[in-house]
C-alpha cells in the first residue's frame, strides 16, 4: 500500500495548501511540469466541494490527507475540470461517497484511459495502482454547484486544452479555477484539444473579471497569465502557417524553431504536439479531432534528445 507522502525531489518543493479566499483553498504542486498539477477545495457550507485530483496513487493519497487535515467536513462533490489523468486519477479516493461532476466528454475520455499507456509514455513516474473512476454527473454547457450559499459556476469552454474543458468560476470571490486553460510557467499543451478553440476561450476567461486564478499547473496567479498563454498559442499558430507554406512537417519545424521568449517555459517538447494539432486544424480537420498520440509522444521524446520526458510525479 502506498503511503500518503508523495515522492520527494530536491529540485521541487512539497505540495502546499494556499487559502486564496476565505474557505477557498488551492492545492499547489510545483514546479507544475508533467503530472504536477494543482487541485483545490471549498469548505464554505456543511460539506466540501473539491476541484480536481492528482495523478499518482501516492499524490492522490497525499491530497486527500491534506484536505482532511484542513477540514473534517465530508466531501460532497468533486469537479473534474477535464479528463487528463493528472486531474482525474485521484477520483478513486472519493468514490463512491462523493458525486463526481464533469463534462459528458470527460466521462467518455476517462473510461478510455490506459494506465499501461501512461507508464509507457512516462517510464520514470510511479503511478502506483489506480482504479479508473469516471464522473457520475455530467453536463454539456453549464452547471451551478453550491458550497453553502457560495455559487460555483461550471462552464464548458472547450475544445481548448482538451475536448472537455470546464472552468470553475466563483463570481462572489472573483476566483477562477481554470483547469489547464492556464499554465503558469509551463508550456501550454493543446495536442488533445484545439489551438483555435483555446484562443477563442481566452477572451471568455478575461471577461469574467477574475482577480485570482488557480491555474492547472504552476503558481497561483492573476489575469495577466492569460496574456502569456495567448501569446504562446498565437506563436504556435503563426509558426504552423509558415511551416505548412514551406512544406515542412511538425517535427522538423519544431527542431529548427528558436523558442525565443518562450524558451524558459518547462516542458518545451510540447511544441511538437502543439504543432501537430495546429497542422491538423489548418489542414481542415475538426477541432479536437483524432491525432496519432503514440507517434506524437515518440517525436516529443526525440525532441528531448531521446530521453524520457521529465516527470517528477
Amino acid at each position: 500500500m502506498s503511503t500518503a507522502h508523495p515522492p520527494a525531489h530536491a529540485e521541487i518543493p512539497p505540495p502546499a495548501i494556499e487559502e486564496v479566499s476565505p474557505g477557498v483553498f488551492a492545492y499547489v504542486q510545483l514546479d507544475g511540469s508533467w503530472f504536477l498539477n494543482n487541485a483545490g477545495f471549498i469548505t464554505t457550507g456543511e460539506g466540501v466541494i473539491a476541484i480536481d485530483t492528482t495523478g499518482t496513487e501516492k499524490r492522490a493519497r497525499a491530497f486527500d490527507a491534506a484536505l482532511r487535515k484542513t477540514t473534517a467536513k465530508p466531501v460532497q462533490a468533486l469537479i473534474n475540470t477535464h479528463s487528463h489523468a493528472d486531474h482525474t486519477h485521484g477520483n478513486f479516493m472519493f468514490a463512491p461517497r462523493t458525486a463526481i461532476i464533469a463534462h459528458e466528454l470527460c466521462r467518455e475520455d476517462v473510461l478510455r484511459g490506459s494506465l499501461a499507456a501512461l507508464r509507457n509514455a512516462f517510464p520514470t513516474a510511479d503511478f502506483g495502482e489506480i482504479p479508473y473512476v469516471p464522473p457520475m454527473v455530467t453536463f454539456e454547457e453549464r452547471l451551478n454547484v453550491y458550497a453553502g450559499d457560495l455559487r460555483i459556476e461550471l462552464r464548458f469552454v472547450g475544445p481548448a486544452h482538451t475536448t472537455n474543458d470546464v472552468i470553475a468560476w466563483i463570481p462572489e470571490r472573483k476566483v477562477l479555477f481554470s483547469g489547464d486553460l492556464v499554465f503558469n510557467g509551463g508550456t501550454p499543451f493543446a495536442m488533445a484539444g484545439s489551438i483555435g478553440g483555446w484562443l477563442d476561450a481566452i477572451p471568455v476567461l478575461r471577461g469574467l473579471g477574475a482577480e485570482t486564478i488557480v491555474p492547472g499547473h504552476g503558481a497561483i496567479c492573476g489575469p495577466s497569465a492569460l496574456d502569456d498563454v495567448e501569446a504562446y498559442l498565437r506563436f504556435i499558430d503563426a509558426l504552423a502557417r509558415k511551416g505548412i507554406a514551406a512544406g515542412m512537417e511538425p517535427y522538423a519545424l519544431a527542431r529548427e524553431t528558436d523558442l525565443g521568449r518562450f524558451a524558459h517555459l518547462s516542458d518545451p517538447e510540447r511544441i511538437v504536439g502543439n504543432l501537430h494539432r495546429a497542422y491538423q486544424e489548418l489542414r481542415g480537420g475538426p477541432r479536437g479531432g483524432p491525432i496519432d498520440v503514440p507517434s506524437v509522444f515518440a517525436e516529443m521524446v526525440a525532441y528531448n534528445g531521446g530521453q524520457p520526458l521529465r516527470c517528477l510525479a
